[in-house]
């Protein structure tokens, strides 16, 4: 069995290149991200396993994978892969849903404390009161603490739910919004009061976005969503760029129609160099970062190794999002 690596974060995927040589499994990795269709097509033409971190498998390039049978995602979302041309071509499609949670929400609170307690600001106030050799604390006050606020979570799933479990001992009151969740799955949280999204964006006085990307989603936050937010509201975003409409967002940021936001997250990555978000001195941005750390790096590593060994020995992969694919075949 041949397995192709599309595209990879790591430094080096020796540890994968063993693991499969002693399951007898051929590997081959390349950073074919940005390339054209048929220098992709061309490399993994002949894979029975194909992995992918951020290279676009659309419908045209998946139609034309005859040998493919497991294609595997490396991370959380799959909105660079059309899953419903995998099940047309008969491709089982797995992901890696519990990557990097525990991080994703950990920064997500790191930049919620940023914007509290105007973080960078401080430096730049810092500074400014050195070269002065006296404090100003001018463009950095006031400054409001955060117990009994309001904290609103988009999407309580596996990461959102984590930034609550991680918060709720701060005296935060916490509403969440998420449509998917039942009632029985709502009743584990007795202390998170679920709200409609219109509720949520007027009340809650920190909102964290942690939903995925697709159609219903795209640009969740726009002008009339941040129009209902409170002026001294933030907003912060970890999971994906074109969930926030960063046009919008930065008028409201520079009208100081909400206080300020923190972004990880880009429509385009990195962004440009004249990205509208990059001016403002009441926006934290960081390199979508959240990701990462050793251990969920290591995480994912295992587990994908994991999956693909699996399918070497006539198993499933853990994670398959259309599981009706049954060895090529649509059942």
């Amino acid at each position: 069995m041949k397995v192709v690596v599309t595209d990879y974060i790591e430094e080096n995927l020796d540890w994968e290149a063993e693991q499969c040589r002693q399951a007898g499994v051929a590997l081959a990795a390349y950073q074919l991200k940005g390339k054209p269709e048929a220098e992709v097509l061309a490399k993994i033409r002949d894979a029975e396993v194909i992995v992918v971190n951020m290279v676009r498998f659309d419908a045209s390039l998946i139609g034309q994978l005859t040998k493919c049978e497991l294609l595997i995602r490396h991370g959380i979302g799959y909105d660079n892969v059309d899953v419903d041309a995998c099940t047309r071509a008969g491709i089982a499609f797995a992901y890696q849903p519990d990557y990097c949670k525990e991080d994703v929400a950990e920064h997500a609170i790191a930049l919620i404390f940023a914007c509290v307690r105007k973080v960078v600001a401080g430096r730049r106030a810092l500074e400014a009161s050195a070269a002065k050799g006296q404090w100003d604390f001018a463009g950095l006050l006031p400054l409001r603490r955060m117990d009994g606020k309001t904290l609103g979570i988009v999407g309580f799933g596996r990461i959102g739910s984590r930034v609550h479990r991680k918060l709720r001992s701060f005296g935060l009151k916490i509403i969440a919004h998420d449509p998917y969740l039942t009632a029985e799955q709502r009743a584990q949280f007795p202390d998170v009061r679920f709200v409609d999204k219109p509720t949520l964006f007027k009340t809650a006085d920190y909102v964290t976005i942690h939903t995925p990307l697709n159609a219903t989603t795209r640009h969740l936050v726009d002008a009339a969503t941040l129009a209902l937010m409170k002026p001294t509201a933030y907003l912060v975003n970890t999971s994906r760029g074109p969930m926030v409409d960063a046009a919008a967002l930065a008028q409201a940021c520079r009208d100081g129609r909400i206080a300020g936001a923190a972004i990880d997250v880009f429509d385009v990555e990195p962004p440009p160099p004249d990205h509208p978000l990059f001016a403002l001195p009441n926006v934290i941005l960081t390199p979508h970062i959240g990701w990462a750390s050793e251990e969920a790096g290591w995480e994912i590593r295992k587990s994908i190794i994991d999956d693909v060994l699996a399918h070497a020995q006539g198993r499933p992969a853990r994670c398959i999002v259309n599981p009706e694919v049954k060895k090529g075949v649509v059942a």
